[in-house]
């Protein structure tokens, strides 16, 4: 049951696409019946924005800023990685931000509902949660149930994180009642404590587990099914660069986007 992760190898189709980014527009938005020519807005963009995104996001938006920077000279992408709550929260307290990726619909909807997204949220990917554990799996975990047992030291994420709300619903359809030594305010830092030593197994998503360059191994569960975490995108009402807002947010759901985001092991929107 156990799998060791593997380093985030990018393949050949994926380095193709990064190439072929750098000296053109991004490909058409899913969904979309053929790739799109340049735009005279695509190709004008410039300035900076700010991207508040997911934690869980973090390797694979490093990756697409430094593409889209790339394929459009005169741009900059700054990212503010942490939980989607966290984010939500600053964001209504006034933080400067112009695109928001949400690892879960009902914090978006957080913001859509207090008129603080410009338009409608686009899905472009999904996650599904796996337990993590030391490397070899010393405790021989191979299911939530193993998560209960005495002498583990569990870690999950709190209730109102995405990964936190998917934890509960795994709980609900397994009938399994996990009792976390502690709960943390990101994925990321459930990854940290069982890299670090501090927690014996964790539950975070499955990208996480591969993005972990061999920290961790995974273990997958079939309840994880049960609870999967779509991701949506949008352009914040407030953006001083509504543009280049839109056209990064757009470049997320490109072919070429969803290429990199599955090589990370997201799932299709």
């Amino acid at each position: 049951m156990t799998r060791r992760s593997r380093s985030l190898l990018v393949p050949l189709a994926v380095v193709a696409a990064l190439g072929l980014a750098a000296c053109s527009t991004a490909d058409a938005p899913v969904g979309s019946s053929s790739p799109s020519s340049t735009s005279s807005a695509d190709a004008d963009v410039s300035g900076s924005i700010t991207v508040f995104a997911a934690a869980s996001l973090q390797k694979t938006f490093t990756t697409l800023g430094k593409q889209f920077e790339a394929a459009h000279p005169g741009t900059s992408i700054e990212f503010s990685f942490a939980g989607s709550s966290d984010l939500v929260t600053q964001i209504q307290n006034g933080a400067p931000a112009d695109v928001f990726a949400s690892a879960d619909e009902a914090n978006m909807a957080k913001l859509s509902s207090t008129d603080l997204a410009s338009g409608s949220p686009r899905d472009f990917a999904t996650n599904v949660l796996e337990i993590a554990v030391a490397p070899g799996n010393p405790k021989g975990i191979t299911s939530l149930d193993d998560l209960t047992g005495s002498g583990v030291q569990l870690v999950t994420c709190a209730a109102p994180v995405p990964c936190g709300a998917a934890t509960a619903k795994v709980e609900s359809a397994s009938g399994v009642d996990l009792q976390p030594v502690s709960e943390e305010q990101s994925v990321t830092d459930v990854l940290g404590k069982v890299e670090s030593g501090q927690a014996d197994a964790g539950l975070v998503y499955v990208t996480d587990v591969q993005g972990a360059d061999g920290k961790v191994d995974g273990v997958p569960f079939d309840e994880s099914s049960k609870a999967v975490n779509t991701y949506p995108i949008g352009v914040l009402k407030g953006s001083e660069n509504p543009e280049l807002a839109q056209a990064f947010s757009d470049s997320v759901r490109s072919a070429t986007g969803q290429t990199v985001l599955t090589a990370a092991g997201f799932g299709k929107p």
